[in-house]
């Protein structure tokens, strides 16, 4: 049996976007519910805290802190068109940044062997310099940030499964080639980025992995993708510390998006994740939550997420063939990688 340790706080339910908003407070309550049966109970939990000004300034700029720090205590602030704050959502945003970077160092210290941490608001849309698609700080950007310039990390690898490309996780690294960013997800479709051509800048070309999804792809499609793109290209890149974007808005009930995994794909990429970090990364692997809007849904997926962390079991990649979209990107990246 493998351990895993958990990130949830109650306050993270004072982020309310609004009545009829996606990103509700109830996607929290139902993983609330969630851990508090067996054999979710009895995982271990570390505390969520606010982030600092330094904590944040990994990612983003003194402006955009800013903007975020007005909203503290105003019913209502609007950063964009779907994104937006309530009275508490500074200080949720804060605790799930810090949150997120205590159950880092609780994975690399080995005071556990995973991480999942059940984060609102989620964060791969937000930019360096502003809050963007229900996210107002980029928690995993800021945790790799954190693994390589406190913990001394030369190569971190984020895996976003998330139906939408995170925008602003990929800006965050596209010319930095300590971190391998690598997306799978609906294309196109919200925000408009995550081509397959988009491979890395400089020096870092090749660290971006974008496997756009055609809508309709389903479990078959996922599990070629990670068989004959993912895993081959992240073993070459080979990461000390496997961060993994979970969103779970790629599910066949979800609303937001037009995708058909099963709830058991989770725990197939979950196996696949494992696989990668126990080859690469000494085992460590953490997971934080990004999208997932069906409640019945992301409770049953996260569960399978759970399950498959607790008693890992090999990857099966036996069907399936890559997509049009996906032979595009094995393409873009063959010149950087040995597939």
């Amino acid at each position: 049996m493998r351990t895993t340790a958990l990130v949830t706080d109650a306050r993270f339910r004072n982020h309310d976007p609004g009545e009829g908003h996606p990103e509700s407070p109830q996607r929290l309550e139902v993983l609330e519910a969630l851990f508090e049966t067996a054999p979710y109970r009895d995982l271990m939990r570390v505390a969520a805290r606010e982030a600092d000004e330094a904590e944040v300034g990994l990612v983003h700029t003194a402006e955009h802190l800013a903007n975020v720090a007005a909203s503290d205590g105003r019913p209502f602030t609007q950063f964009d068109g779907d994104t937006t704050a309530s009275a508490g959502s500074f200080e949720a945003a804060r605790l799930a940044a810090g949150g997120a970077v205590d159950l880092a160092d609780a994975v690399c210290d080995r005071d556990v062997d995973f991480g999942f941490a059940a984060l609102r608001p989620p964060g791969h849309h937000a930019e360096f310099d502003r809050a963007m698609g229900f996210c107002l700080f980029n928690n995993v950007a800021i945790v790799a940030r954190h693994l390589k310039e406190t913990r001394g990390l030369d190569r971190v690898l984020i895996l976003d499964w998330d139906v939408h490309h995170g925008n602003g996780t990929q800006h965050s690294f596209y010319g930095d080639a300590s971190v391998m960013y690598a997306s799978l997800h609906q294309y196109p479709f919200y925000p408009g980025t995550g081509a397959a051509e988009e491979v890395g800048s400089g020096d870092a070309a090749g660290t971006t992995v974008n496997v756009p999804m055609p809508a309709g792809a389903g479990d078959a499609e996922y599990v070629a993708a990670y068989r004959d793109l993912i895993l081959p290209v992240a073993r070459c890149f080979d990461p000390q510390f496997v961060l993994v974007s979970a969103g779970f808005d790629a599910h066949v009930a979800d609303p937001l998006a037009s995708m058909r995994l099963s709830s058991e794909a989770y725990t197939r990429m979950t196996h696949a994740m494992v696989d990668l970090a126990d080859e690469c990364a000494d085992g460590r692997l953490m997971m934080l939550l990004e999208g997932g809007y069906n409640l019945d849904a992301l409770a049953d997926s996260v569960g399978n997420v759970l399950d498959a962390l607790g008693a890992p079991q090999p990857f099966r990649a036996e069907e399936g063939e890559l997509t049009a979209w996906g032979e595009r990107a094995a393409s873009a990246l063959s010149s950087y990688w040995k597939m």
